[in-house]
């Protein structure tokens, strides 16, 4: 079985990242959205800049996560960071994550979609996993929140999650899981589901502070696994 990737997301602080450095982490996020996690281009920079002093493995990507941005403001923030990662949280359409891809060919396009945990939920999102197939190179499933675009710091309902892997598998997309992880519940998702990726933001945090116990901790039982 194929190692599970892990995404740590919501990175603000460099003294944190910096003592994040050992750790054999795939991906690490930048909240560019509005969100208690947003970063300045500025601060991105210079958080991006630590990642070639990573010790353990390969350096980590830069993933950027945006909510409904407009080509302008990605192009601002592009020729000031290197992202590895663009990842769209908000209601953009299969078109425009195509637009994007095709303006920004060397940066990969992740789409996050909702899930809802009730039927009474309409965490119905307009297009569905398979019309993003062709325009994505890889779906986040993150917990339906009617207030923000993520970040709720719930899980969802897991047993959804094989009708999504099957579409994904079939389309050779990648899926990553995110909503409500940490330590305590990584393990039966892994075991139940065996995830291509996980991603973790409030599930590794202190009193909203990335916490390197909790973030060590989460790291290890994921590539444990």
């Amino acid at each position: 079985m194929a190692e599970t990737l892990v995404k740590i997301c919501g990175l603000q602080d460099v003294e944190v990242l910096k003592s994040m450095l050992h750790l054999p982490l795939d991906y690490i996020g930048f909240v560019f959205a509005p969100s208690r996690r947003k970063v300045s281009i500025e601060r991105a920079a210079e958080l991006i800049a630590e990642l070639p002093n990573w010790k353990t493995g390969e350096i980590p990507k830069a993933a950027g996560v945006f909510v409904n941005p407009e080509l302008d403001e990605l192009n601002e923030l592009l020729s000031v960071v290197h992202l590895d990662v663009i990842q769209l949280h908000g209601q953009e359409s299969p078109a425009f994550c195509q637009q994007v891809r095709r303006a920004y060919p060397q940066v990969q396009v992740w789409k996050a979609l909702s899930v809802a945990d009730q039927e009474r939920d309409k965490a119905e999102n307009e297009y569905s996993l398979e019309d993003y197939a062709a325009a994505v190179d890889a779906v986040l499933l993150d917990t339906y929140d009617p207030l923000q675009s993520g970040g709720s710091g719930r899980t969802f309902a897991w047993n959804k999650l094989p009708s999504y892997q099957e579409i994904a598998v079939q389309h050779d997309l990648p899926l990553f899981v995110a909503g409500g992880l940490h330590t305590d519940n990584v393990g039966e998702l892994l075991d139940t589901y065996a995830p291509y990726g996980v991603d973790v933001s409030s599930g590794v945090e202190t009193d909203g502070i990335k916490d390197i116990q909790k973030m060590t901790a989460f790291v290890e039982r994921v590539k444990q696994s």
